[in-house]
């Protein structure tokens, strides 16, 4: 009977920080070859890294460690940490948070906000940061606040999920050296329970210092300093720094959307010894078997299924029998064969790391089991004769060998904590996901952000050799970074159509879009509206291959246009074979170019991007109002097919673009003789002048070179007398229709002004604007007084009217310039190119035909943080003392930034300045009136500092507060309640603090 699979977990996201290994890879094939990863410090290192010097010379000192490499680097920026909190943070902390974001991005689901309700349980082992921190004296009361909620292991669950925006419950598990297997645990029952859609796992083991051990007879640690787990030289354990996370699902909901797999939780026990052993510390068989068998119940499979244990193995005189007893009869009493399980035992290589142990020996067996290899037990010689190897089903492998248990393969891990809280977990190989048959050999986005320029860069070069060597689909590189990553201010986009493409314009640079979001957001946007001229023949496919939404609001267009019509534009926009001079055509290139113009930008704002004021040129001013809700779909479309028709019928022209004003160019008609007239006035360098086709062709000869000229590729002199004739049918056409007010501000081609939201217009002025001259570039003007710093985006097809703003210094992004052989590209860039400026459009939709993977993640490199408490000498009653005022205090702005400065850690402030960005909390906003009552003997409102945010802001709070200021408390008085300083006591005040102000 086939195992019910809807209790299966998958682990999606895996992230890990070992002694000895640069990354997972290099880790594994260390493991493969049975090297060991700790290391002898030297004297000159223990002295380096803390440990003091009557210690490191005691004969029994071992100085030995798996020695994480780093551990005082974070990446504060990323997380949006302070300088000072990061200061007296605790490594283990600080590292947690690395890795369970490191774990979010390889489960690619790091993206806060998203829809899955994610758990958090974190495990880290006591805090010997602070520990140092208070040998070298006491703390005053707001530095030890700080240093309790960076440092004690209750806090770390909640800072991972308000950190990385995770809404689901944060639970620390603290069971000694089983607690992130117990968290593990705890995050299956959760999920299979539905109290969360995911969990992180996240857990750290970090001494503090990093150094040795005090070997004590008849203690766990190694005199050796070698940990040989089984074997008959086995003197103690070894300890080790790391740090690991992984992210669960539920296998069922992993089957659709990936990413694959890196292994499947099939059960999990966690019991504990109770009083059934010699003492506390001692381990209990009778636990330790039970749990095994539990798990294996759990599980529904029977042990015989097994090849391969993953074991808490310590190399200790006592636990090793102990667990090798224990193992041995619950999977020979449940199935398993003699010699039919291999044992691993990871702290072999890189010592115990406490409460990360459980889960760095969970993240070793899933690779035992994704490549179906066994590494050896590091320097194991010969098995310890106090075990029971005769009938065991389990064997110590030598050497790195393949798999040779049962299929599919699966896999047992113990951990076991002092004090008896025993955890088992059953693993299985992970299923392989079927590809998902997206289209390939078509144009991809792919997006790229980071906290700083430098980690962006690093990100591009890992991802741009990844792609290389692996290949994979750019579709699912393209919707794993746009889905399953957080969108950080320093970005970049580039579009390509396979891997190899995209690593190769990463690397040179070719077509990528870069730029710092703005912290204030996005620039306001202004879609621009081109006019007759711009048609190209199958216009619509760039817009319909990479803008989402557009063809459904397209075949609305096409829908409100008569039949016929409707087919000849609909062939016209979708064939690139469609003959331009058909198109070219004013019955046929308005409503086609109208259709598209307006499909685009209804398609551009459902993604996000929503303009504050809109501007048409010509035939762009009916797109401009139908947008802006004046003219409903129907009657516009009807309005532009009747218009288009009448200007088709009316005699033939040319109009001819001039480098110019407006003013020069009628001044050189008027010198020529020539019958023209101005058609539209665009700028101070362009216009164009139209007329009778013979009066253009002798203006253009009188003109030779004194000033640059370009026929336009129009049928007709718009905006002339020659367009006269048509008038009365336009008039008719709109006689019936009811025109509303605009909800955007846009641009009247007859005026050059913005027309506000609310404005009356009525039918004449679109009769009257096919005649007047079309005063584009005084609307351009009245764009930039308006809307300073706004960003244009030409909405239809080329880059015309991007052109006349770029040359009045606006700022513009042309949505499809038609310059290339692949607009489509073009259409994505441009898309891409937006979200680099910091606009909200929705990047997921843009980028959403694909399934998630697993990429290079957050290349970390963050500078080094130390508490300068770690090494002071203790601090005296007077400086603990409340600061008392000065003669002649300092003002509200000089005192808020120099308090800023200090409590943040942070030398450059301004103005505008966000203390929460900068890493500051409720917490410090507390420290920080607190510091300006003992200054200046006023009381600021906290709500008041909390809503202000910036410092202009709170500079002005504090202005208030003086202005308001009564004889009250003296100042330097007490803020809190004097006690007594220990660690407790003020973590229960500074929490009773927070409840009062939040």
């Amino acid at each position: 009977m086939e195992r019910d699979r809807s209790l299966d977990l998958a682990v999606t996201g895996m992230a890990i920080r070992v002694p000895g290994a640069a990354d997972l890879a290099a880790w594994w094939a260390a493991l493969l070859d049975g090297r060991t990863l700790t290391t002898r410090l030297t004297r000159d290192e223990l002295s380096e890294a803390g440990v003091p010097a009557d210690l490191a010379d005691d004969p029994d000192y071992v100085p030995v460690r798996g020695r994480l490499a780093d551990a005082d680097r974070f990446d504060n920026t990323l997380l949006r940490v302070g300088a000072r909190d990061a200061e007296l943070m605790d490594p283990q902390h600080r590292l947690m948070l690395e890795v369970a974001w490191e774990a979010m991005e390889d489960a690619a689901a790091c993206r806060p906000g998203g829809d899955r309700v994610t758990a958090v349980f974190a495990s880290g082992s006591g805090s010997g940061y602070l520990r140092t921190m208070l040998a070298n004296g006491p703390l005053d009361p707001q530095t030890l606040d700080q240093a309790i909620h960076g440092t004690d292991p209750d806090f770390i669950a909640s800072l991972v999920s308000y950190k990385l925006g995770l809404t689901g419950l944060a639970v620390g598990v603290q069971t000694a050296c089983s607690s992130s297997l117990v968290g593990l645990h705890l995050a299956g029952q959760a999920l299979l329970n539905g109290d969360c859609d995911q969990a992180v796992v996240v857990a750290a083991g970090i001494d503090f210092p990093q150094g040795g051990h005090l070997h004590v007879p008849g203690g766990i640690q190694s005199a050796s300093g070698d940990c040989r787990p089984f074997d008959e030289n086995a003197d103690g354990v070894v300890a080790g720094s790391g740090v690991a996370a992984v992210v669960l699902r539920r296998l069922s909901d992993v089957l659709d959307d990936g990413p694959q797999p890196h292994g499947v939780i099939l059960g999990s026990a966690v019991n504990n010894d109770g009083m059934a052993k010699v003492g506390y510390y001692a381990p209990s068989a009778t636990g330790q078997e039970a749990v095994i068998r539990a798990a294996l119940a759990a599980a529904d499979v029977e042990a015989e299924s097994l090849g391969y244990l993953e074991a808490h193995a310590t190399g200790t005189r006592v636990g090793d029998p102990i667990e090798w007893s224990a193992a041995s009869a619950a999977l020979s009493g449940m199935g398993a064969a003699p010699g039919q399980v291999a044992v691993g035992a990871l702290k072999a290589n890189i010592g115990h790391l406490d409460s990360a142990s459980g889960l760095a020996s969970l993240i070793k067996t899933m690779l035992v089991l994704r490549d179906g290899l066994v590494p050896p037990v590091a320097g194991f010689t010969r098995l310890n004769p106090l075990l029971e190897p005769a009938d065991s089903p389990l064997y110590v492998p030598t050497k790195c060998e393949k798999w040779s248990g049962p299929e599919p393969r699966r896999a047992g891990v113990s951990s076991f904590g002092i004090g008896g809280t025993n955890a088992h977990v059953v693993l299985e190989q992970a299923p392989v996901l079927a590809a998902d048959g997206a289209a390939v050999d078509v144009d991809r986005l792919v997006v790229l952000s980071a906290a700083d320029a430098g980690a962006l860069t690093r990100s591009a070069e890992r991802l741009a050799t990844f792609l290389s060597a692996e290949r994979p689909p750019a579709g699912d590189v393209s919707f794993t970074l746009a889905a399953g990553r957080a969108e950080l201010a320093h970005r970049l986009a580039v579009a390509g159509r396979d891997p190899l493409e995209l690593a190769e314009r990463l690397t040179s640079g070719s077509g990528v879009v870069r730029a710092e979001r703005p912290a204030e957001g996005g620039a306001p946007v202004v879609f621009l509206f081109p006019g007759q001229g711009t048609q190209r023949p199958g216009m619509a496919a760039a817009f319909a291959d990479a803008l989402p939404g557009f063809g459904e609001v397209l075949e609305r267009c096409l829908d409100a246009f008569a039949p016929p019509l409707a087919e000849r534009v609909r062939a016209a926009l979708s064939d690139p074979g469609f003959p331009a001079t058909e198109l070219a055509a004013t019955d046929l290139a308005q409503p086609a170019l109208f259709a598209v113009e307006y499909a685009a930008a209804v398609a551009l704002s459902e993604l996000g991007v929503e303009p504050v004021a809109l501007a048409g040129h010509s035939l762009g001013e009916i797109t401009a109002a139908c947008f802006a809700g004046i003219l409903d779909l129907r009657s516009a479309a009807r309005f532009v097919a009747a218009r288009g028709l009448a200007m088709h019928q009316c005699p033939q022209g040319t109009m001819l673009a001039l480098g110019c004003d407006g003013e020069s160019a009628m001044a050189l008609a008027v010198e020529a003789g020539a019958d023209v007239e101005l058609a539209s006035a665009n700028g101070p360098d362009s216009c164009v002048l139209a007329g009778a086709s013979d009066e253009v062709a002798a203006f253009r000869r009188f003109l030779g070179d004194r000033v640059h000229a370009k026929a336009l590729h129009t049928s007709h002199a718009f905006h002339t007398k020659l367009i006269e004739p048509a008038l009365p049918a336009l008039a008719r056409e709109l006689a019936g229709v009811k025109l509303g007010s605009p909800r955007l501000p846009l641009v009247s081609n007859r005026t050059g002004e913005l027309l506000d939201p609310g404005a009356v217009i009525g039918p004449r002025d679109y009769v009257e604007q096919a005649r007047h001259p079309v005063r584009f570039g005084d609307g351009l003007a009245a764009i930039a007084r308006r809307f300073p710093g706004a960003l244009l985006v030409e909405v239809g097809p080329g880059r015309a009217l991007s052109g006349l703003a770029e040359a009045v210094g606006l700022a513009t992004v042309p949505l499809s310039a038609q310059r290339t052989p692949a607009p489509g590209r073009e259409v994505l860039g441009a898309l891409g190119e937006l979200w680099v400026r910091g606009q909200p459009l929705a990047i997921t939709s843009v980028c959403a035909d694909g399934r998630r993977i697993h990429l290079p993640g957050y290349p970390f490199g963050g500078p080094r943080w130390m508490a300068p408490e770690l090494g002071r000498k203790p601090v005296t009653a007077e400086e603990t003392a409340p600061e008392t005022p000065v003669d002649a205090p300092p003002g509200p702005a000089e005192l808020l930034t120099a308090l800023w400065q200090e409590l943040l850690g942070t030398p450059e402030v301004g103005a505008e300045s966000d203390f929460f960005e900068l890493g500051g909390d409720s917490l410090l906003i507390t420290h920080l009136a607190r510091r300006v009552h003992q200054r200046l003997g006023v009381r600021v409102p906290l709500r008041a500092m909390l809503a202000g945010r910036t410092l202009s802001r709170q500079i002005a709070v504090l202005t208030e507060s003086l202005r308001r200021a009564e004889p009250a408390e003296p100042p330097g008085g007490p803020a809190v309640a004097p006690g007594p300083n220990t660690a407790s006591d003020h973590r229960r005040r500074s929490c009773d603090v927070l409840v009062a102000t939040e």
